[in-house]
């Protein structure tokens, strides 16, 4: 008898613990991931929950790898400035957010290295460590960039010494770790105008990037190209993605969520002022990733 109630006080004990420790690891509830803002299909909506959008002033963000934070940014009206922002899930709700200094971070698939513009950070048992160079391959980048699960950078890279305006998207290979020389893409990427933001697949089997190209719906688009399976380094010919994600307006800063189902972009338009002087004003939209797979090649 004492054996038999030993025994239901471990394993009552056990599943306590192990409910505990799932509550403590997995993802947010999905109705709270996107701070339950109803989910896209194939058309692209608005994404402005109220919580991070107060008088409209959401510009966009990223979510780290786990998806318990979210980096955001705010500006126009109250905030003449560009304002940067987190936000954390924790106790089973978002809590309340508050200024950082982290710009536009991008993680690592495992979540343990952070991506800072041209610097990274490890994770450590004390928290993030000092920001430590990328390496001298990121000299002239500007305007975008992306990492793959391997660790490969794409990115935009802008010369001032040639006076580009066209912009060029780069890759470098991550082997061995270690980044070996930066490889500029092939001609039928590097086509067009103000040539930014490449969002690279996890496992590079596509880009998107956007663009301004002669044939297209108004400012930049958003292009697609997929790599050729078996081929390296061998893409197939870029894709507008149409209609129903490009518009008149200036479409920009594709990417993808952390779980594959959305495509998040940038849609906006620049405002004259009364001097003359422009400001371009965005605002984030999101849509099913199945208008990726509507573009990918058969087999």
């Amino acid at each position: 008898m004492q054996l038999l109630i030993l025994t239901l006080v471990i394993s009552l004990h056990t599943a306590f613990a192990q409910g505990n420790k799932e509550n403590v690891s997995s993802f947010p509830v999905f109705e709270d991931r996107y701070f339950g803002q109803k989910p896209p299909g194939l058309i692209p909506e608005l994404f402005a929950p109220d919580i991070l959008s107060p008088e409209g002033s959401f510009e966009g963000g990223r979510f780290s790898q786990d998806m318990r934070e979210f980096y955001f940014t705010r500006k126009n009206g109250k905030y003449e400035k560009r304002t940067f922002f987190v936000i954390r899930y924790e106790n089973n709700s978002w809590g309340q957010e508050s200024e950082t200094n982290i710009k536009w971070p991008r993680f690592s698939e495992d979540g343990n290295t952070m991506y800072v513009g041209k610097e990274y950070r490890k994770w450590t048992d004390t928290g993030w460590s000092e920001p430590k160079s990328t390496g001298e391959f990121l000299k002239d980048q500007a305007h975008g960039w992306s990492i793959s699960s391997n660790g490969t950078y794409y990115y935009a890279v802008y010369k001032k010494e040639d006076m580009n305006i066209n912009g060029s998207l780069y890759y470098c290979p991550f082997v061995d770790g270690k980044y070996e020389n930066p490889v500029r893409m092939n001609a039928d990427i590097n086509t067009g105008e103000y040539i930014a933001h490449p969002f690279i697949a996890p496992d590079e089997s596509y880009l998107i990037w956007d663009v301004r190209r002669e044939g297209g719906y108004g400012q930049a688009d958003l292009y697609i190209s997929f790599k050729q399976k078996d081929k390296e380094d061998s893409w197939l010919p870029p894709i507008n993605m149409g209609q129903a994600i490009n518009s008149e307006m200036q479409e920009s800063s594709p990417m993808v969520t952390q779980d594959g189902k959305y495509l998040f972009f940038t849609r906006g338009e620049w405002i004259e002022k009364e001097d003359g002087r422009t400001y371009y004003v965005g605002k984030k939209h999101w849509v099913s990733t199945q208008v990726i797979e509507n573009f990918r090649p058969k087999e």
